[in-house]
């Protein structure tokens, strides 16, 4: 991986890591087309990274993880589904799913997904006044639906916002519950992720990494920012136009490659 790849790959992973959009898929899909070999330190880079993502939110919502213990407690039970299915699937998903064609066929699907829900969203109104009172019933849902993001190019992100919504949030509760829900998931599956790959790195490697997360964290920040008014002003349609577009270029792109 040379410094250009790793700015180019640490600032698609801070972009695409809270947006419905699915950065995992990103970041094979531009490895894919940038050739770049996935060895073990590009493997690690591309996991390490989502540490700064994680750290974006974390400062951003600081003061929202202060105000009581009710939020970790609705947290933790939205987590425990992708808990106990991600280690149980951990091996088969990256020896089966981690390709590029499972990533555009997902983007697909769940574009369409994005869009059919928009509409549903638009009009609806939260069961719940403050996201603290969210049910825990509803919360485990969340979580649930969140499992299937575990599929390379569904989107953590487009599942809970969608299983929020089919929860009873609006569109707003259902994006920040997607925030908050990332720091414990993206902690948990980064962590498990780096115990399970070696870790014997040049001095050039760890600068580069170094560098991945300062890139990944700032832009994840300004992504946040930048996603809250079009979500606020326009919903999720055209994140879901953009998923059906991006997969089916890809997979028209790949075709020709194979031919």
């Amino acid at each position: 991986m040379t410094t250009i790849q790793a700015i180019i790959i640490a600032i698609i992973e801070g972009i695409t890591e809270f947006l419905p959009i699915s950065s995992t898929g990103h970041m094979i899909l531009a490895s894919t087309v940038m050739g770049i070999n996935e060895d073990a330190f590009v493997k690690t880079f591309e996991i390490s990274i989502q540490l700064g993502a994680i750290m974006a939110i974390v400062m951003m919502y600081f003061k929202r993880f202060l105000q009581g213990l009710t939020i970790y407690f609705k947290l933790a039970v939205a987590f425990l589904p992708t808990a106990i299915i991600g280690f149980l699937a951990y091996d088969f998903i990256k020896m089966y799913l981690f390709n590029p064609i499972v990533v555009a066929t997902s983007l697909i699907v769940g574009g369409i997904i994005l869009i059919l829900i928009d509409k549903k969203v638009v009009a609806q109104e939260s069961k719940t006044d403050v996201l603290e009172n969210i049910d825990y019933k509803h919360a485990f849902f969340i979580g649930l639906i969140q499992c299937f993001a575990m599929i390379p190019g569904v989107s953590r992100a487009a599942a809970t916002i969608i299983g929020g919504v089919f929860n009873g949030l609006d569109k707003k509760q259902a994006t920040e519950f997607s925030f908050l829900l990332a720091v414990p998931t993206m902690f948990a599956a980064t962590g498990y992720d780096l115990l399970k790959t070696p870790i014997v790195f040049s001095k050039n490697e760890f600068i580069l990494l170094g560098m991945g997360l300062i890139i990944a964290f700032i832009t994840a920040w300004l992504a946040v920012k930048v996603f809250l008014k079009i979500v606020e002003q326009y919903g999720f349609k055209h994140f879901g136009y953009y998923r059906i577009i991006i997969g089916i270029v890809f997979l028209i792109w790949m075709n020709k490659v194979v031919l």
